[in-house]
């Protein structure tokens, strides 16, 4: 499903964006029926855009039966509008989150992972969470975050078109993450993005030390850090940042972003998106815009 906040100024036409269910024509014409849409335009297989159609209380239970995400917006707003859009990575970007899987290889998994998914509740405190399950890798070999890279790191679906369509329009990249440089460094380079931002690991003789290097990169961080790259992009409006993150440290990046998009996101952060995408991949981004 795709939440949606109301657009100050928007253009009196807007699209109905349909996307992310293997669904029949027939499907798509009775939601156009239902809602009173005076076009369906079919822009990319399975995405399909209702002009002017109008919010109907039945549509978000018909959409969840279909497993499509829905979403009203501008008809005149393109993707080539944007100037910056920042990345979450952990569980965003990517498929995994990092610490976790690191800490599988010293039998923590389960462990760090139940406090993961509370800080991404927002249920604890970020820094404190982060330092307490940083901790708990002391003595764990360096080599492990290479094992975590080369074969459990993938991409979530959808992230090389959306960075792909991105780049063709000259709109800048950066991945912004709680998580660590090890691994947001390569992945920059492997999809050739324009900025990245995280915490790094202390490794001392191949070894981590259970520590960070420098302050924590914390959800108020991450929220400087797009507001710092857009100073330096010369971006003076905020319209022209979206920001795409799925927990609770996500919050204040999309607050200072002029459109927050939500993957796959915790309670604790739908109600800080314009858009979130619960069953498309990413390049339901780039679908979403005219």
């Amino acid at each position: 499903m795709i939440h949606q906040q109301p657009i100050v100024g928007a253009q009196s036409d807007v699209y109905l964006v349909l996307q992310g269910g293997n669904v029949a024509p027939r499907e798509i014409e009775a939601i156009a029926k239902l809602t009173g849409a005076k076009r369906i335009d079919f822009p990319a297989p399975q995405v399909f855009k209702l002009l002017n159609a109008a919010p109907h209380a039945e549509l978000q239970g018909i959409c969840h039966k279909l497993k499509l995400d829905f979403a009203l917006v501008p008809a005149a707003l393109k993707l080539s509008y944007f100037q910056l859009v920042a990345m979450d990575m952990d569980s965003t970007l990517i498929n995994i989150e990092t610490l976790d899987e690191v800490a599988d290889f010293c039998g923590l998994k389960q462990q760090i992972a139940e406090i993961t998914e509370r800080s991404m509740n927002g249920a604890v405190d970020f820094t404190e969470s982060l330092m307490h399950r940083v901790s708990l890798l002391k003595g764990l070999d360096a080599r492990a975050l290479e094992q975590v890279y080369d074969e459990r790191v993938q991409l979530n679906p959808g992230a090389e078109y959306m960075i792909a369509r991105l780049k063709a329009l000259g709109i800048k990249t950066m991945l912004v993450s709680g998580g660590f440089t090890f691994f947001t460094e390569r992945l920059k380079n492997r999809l050739g993005l324009d900025f990245a931002f995280a915490n790094e690991l202390e490794v001392v003789d191949g070894k981590l030390t259970g520590s960070i290097i420098g302050p924590v990169l914390d959800p108020a961080s991450k929220a400087a850090k797009v507001r710092e790259v857009s100073k330096l992009l010369g971006i003076v409006q905020p319209g022209r940042v979206i920001a795409i993150g799925d927990g609770a440290n996500d919050r204040a990046m999309f607050d200072c972003a002029g459109t927050g998009i939500g993957y796959r996101p915790k309670p604790i952060l739908r109600s800080h998106a314009r858009y979130s995408l619960d069953y498309s991949g990413l390049d339901g981004v780039a679908n979403l815009f005219s």
